[in-house]
């Protein structure tokens, strides 16, 4: 396995880098903003699906091969303006097809990125943070510590990234990846501007042109942003539940101690009420050996299940170093799902792949540094606990 690159030591945060050496960078800007940006170059709307059209679909990030558009104006373009897209650091390919990216943000810090392939789908899980400032506690984001909001720009280039590391051709034609989910590193809710803007450039048909029922958000709860976002977008919603009762996922997920399950499923009711159409909320539930697999523990899921329109997804733990967790044996996941579906629910076991990568769900920061040692502070709380 690649041994992923240490992340700098600097801790302080990043402005966004909307601009290198006064030139705009382009990548991550609305269909509005950048008809407004020829406009203010004296040039017609039009110009702003041309550049789209070069840069999102056939993932060209050079003025100078745009042929549509007049050697005049590329020269132009090449003076006010750029595409900056993530540097990969490295770029790992799985046995069982999975690709993961680790990329370099300005600043030094890393992030990954993961693609992973289903038969005739191709998911993209993203990240919209360095780091996370949630801690759940069986998480290895969480381990890392928070460092910045990713801009609109860092995260379509994540996709950017992906789309076009298949070779050269028209994504809006051949589209190798069909579905992105919100659920590498970071909130997203907490970085919801970016986010957002970034979620609509990917289901723009000059983007894109992701479907909403394929754009996936996903929350481990922030309540406020969960009643703005169904204001402004329709996209899917996933929350990452973790635990059927408030004492459990207080401990799970520190976040429940603000916005309980009750408050957070009412939620989730409101935003499918603002729905166009019918749909269901992706539940995650990440199963841990003897802390949330119990028969009882999915019967009580079950229940407080019972009245909102729901999937589950079931994740079997995948085990990082000192998480203080294992991973429940295959009998007890299934043993786990059937009692949800003998409820009514549907309850899927999640595969896990891309694991001899760490593109794993739960591995996604791998081996990137620890910026704020909070990874090292807890361990030893870990160990001390441990009575080691």
């Amino acid at each position: 396995m690649t041994s992923l690159i240490a992340t700098s030591l600097d801790s302080q945060d990043i402005p966004e880098p909307s601009s290198v050496a006064g030139k705009l960078n382009l990548l991550g800007l609305s269909r509005e903003a950048l008809v407004d940006f020829f406009a203010e170059m004296g040039e017609k709307p039009f110009r702003a699906q041309q550049l789209m059209k070069w840069l999102y679909h056939r993932g060209v990030s050079d003025f100078e091969q745009m042929t549509d558009m007049s050697k005049a104006l590329r020269t132009k373009l090449a003076q006010v303006a750029c595409i900056i897209v993530p540097e990969i650091v490295v770029q790992n390919y799985s046995t069982d097809g999975t690709r993961k990216w680790v990329m370099r943000m300005p600043g030094g810090s890393s992030i990954e990125t993961v693609y992973i392939p289903d038969g005739g789908r191709g998911t993209l899980c993203v990240s919209s943070q360095i780091g996370c400032a949630v801690d759940c506690s069986f998480c290895s984001t969480g381990k890392q510590g928070f460092n910045r909001n990713l801009t609109a720009a860092e995260i379509i280039g994540q996709m950017w990234i992906a789309a076009h590391s298949f070779g050269s051709r028209d994504v809006s034609s051949e589209r190798y990846v069909t579905n992105v989910v919100f659920m590498g590193m970071g909130e997203p809710l907490l970085n919801y501007g970016p986010v957002l803007n970034a979620s609509k450039l990917m289901m723009d048909d000059l983007g894109f042109g992701i479907g909403k029922r394929r754009l996936t958000i996903s929350t481990s709860g922030v309540v406020p942003a969960i009643d703005q976002l169904g204001d402004d977008t329709d996209v899917s919603l996933a929350i990452s539940l973790h635990a059927p009762t408030d004492e459990l996922r207080d401990v799970l997920v520190p976040l429940n101690r603000k916005y309980p399950i009750a408050v957070l499923l009412a939620a989730c009711q409101r935003y499918l009420d603002k729905l166009p159409d019918k749909r269901k909320i992706t539940i995650e539930y990440t199963l841990m050996k003897d802390v949330n697999d119990s028969p009882e523990q999915a019967a009580q899921l079950a229940a407080v299940l019972a009245d909102l329109p729901v999937k589950i997804n079931l994740i079997p733990f995948n085990p990082f170093p000192n998480s203080g967790y294992e991973r429940p044996s295959r009998n007890a996941a299934m043993r786990f799902s059937k009692i949800l579906q003998e409820a009514g629910h549907i309850a899927t076991i999640r595969t896990t792949r891309g694991d001899d990568i760490d593109a794993a769900c739960g591995q996604l920061v791998g081996q990137v540094a620890d910026r704020t040692r909070r990874q090292e502070r807890w361990k030893q709380q870990h160990d001390q606990a441990a009575g080691l």
